[in-house]
């Protein structure tokens, strides 16, 4: 399952805002470090296509996708050096996929902020900088000892010992290595080593219920929005208190409260969504007598690679895919039709799913 950490500074609104998008109940105390252990929970993406494709196969139940948010602790200055229980926060954070960092664009004398005052552009660099040094100190301490392979010429080494000078000229200029451009095959070499300045990250602005109609007049926010949309990252303003409550209303409660803000939906469900568009993902579908169901895949993937999302004997003994496109069946009203009318295709090893493909898979193992 995919993974998403919430990171950030201590007493920012993270363990508040894992509250609301897992609708879970875990400490979220006026005090650093109120979390020690990553709390992990699982969300569903909305997909509306799901609901549709249900309604015309008739199966018994919808699975969307999921994937895990974790609530990761605090982090502050001087965590890459095990600083507030640093190297442990750290640690979790390279099991993540995607990063989300929740900054605090807001003021209250009554929530104490680590540094004394707020000022989300100083917050963003300071565990900006905690990841780079953590990742260079990773590479500084590989370097040495895969020089004497890269003197004899193994090919490997070469590609690892590449990769590593790239990245790590990259951070020693303040740069994003993300913009490197690396290899797939120098991608694999390093694979392993889980680079925190090389996942994707998208940063939340916590603001207060006040400006959710006037961002314009929240300094903090635009300051910090003029600072990000530098490096081009995704900044999503966020009233996390907002949403907290929010999370214990049903779905019509929702709707009359999100109105009295001028809001259409959730603010958690554009995180969610953005979260998953973030780490590149499509969905494919399928459809039985049971269920109706959405998979991830990244974009890209080939058939067999997809099928293997679903299970590993699914790739390993791929024939082909019968695939029909999300608008087309729908079109046609159903599959049957949509196959007397030349929309269902067999797909073989070489075809790249697109999003909203409706796959069914023939293997042999």
């Amino acid at each position: 399952m995919l993974r998403a950490g919430i990171v950030g500074m201590p007493n920012v609104g993270k363990s508040t805002l894992f509250n609301a998008i897992t609708k879970s109940n875990v400490v979220a105390e006026n005090y650093p470090f109120a979390t020690i252990d990553p709390n992990v929970g699982v969300v569903l993406v909305e997909d509306p296509r799901l609901e549709v494709l249900h309604e015309l196969h008739k199966s018994s139940k919808i699975v969307p996708t999921a994937f895990e948010f974790i609530d990761i602790a605090g982090l502050v200055k001087g965590a890459s050096k095990g600083e507030g229980l640093g190297n442990q926060f750290l640690s979790n954070i390279r099991e993540v996929d995607a990063i989300c960092q929740v900054v605090r664009c807001f003021l209250n004398d009554d929530i104490i902020h680590v540094e004394g005052e707020v000022n989300p552009i100083r917050d963003v660099e300071t565990i900006t900088m905690e990841l780079a040094l953590a990742d260079l100190d990773i590479i500084d301490r590989r370097l040495p000892r895969i020089e004497k392979r890269v003197q004899l010429k193994e090919d490997d080494a070469i590609l690892e010992y590449g990769a590593l000078t790239k990245i790590k000229k990259s951070l020693e200029e303040l740069n994003d290595p993300k913009t490197i451009d690396l290899t797939d095959q120098e991608r694999k070499a390093i694979k392993n080593f889980n680079f925190l300045t090389l996942k994707p990250i998208i940063f939340l602005a916590n603001i207060a219920d006040d400006d959710i109609t006037n961002l314009e007049g929240n300094k903090l926010y635009q300051d910090l929005k003029i600072y990000l949309d530098k490096y081009n990252h995704v900044l999503i303003p966020v009233s996390i208190k907002l949403e907290s409550e929010l999370a214990s209303l049903s779905k019509e409660e929702q709707k009359e409260f999100l109105s009295e803000f001028g809001l259409e939906r959730p603010t958690l469900d554009e995180i969610i969504i953005k979260t998953y568009e973030l780490l590149g993902l499509k969905t494919f579908f399928t459809i039985g007598d049971k269920e109706t169901r959405a998979w991830p895949f990244v974009g890209g993937m080939t058939a067999p690679e997809c099928a293997g999302v679903i299970h590993t004997d699914f790739q390993r003994g791929f024939i082909r895919a019968e695939t029909v496109g999300y608008n087309d069946l729908i079109s046609a009203g159903n599959m049957q039709k949509a196959k007397e009318l030349g929309k269902v295709r067999l797909e073989g090893k070489e075809y790249l799913p697109k999003d909203g493909d409706i796959m069914i898979f023939r293997f042999n193992v």
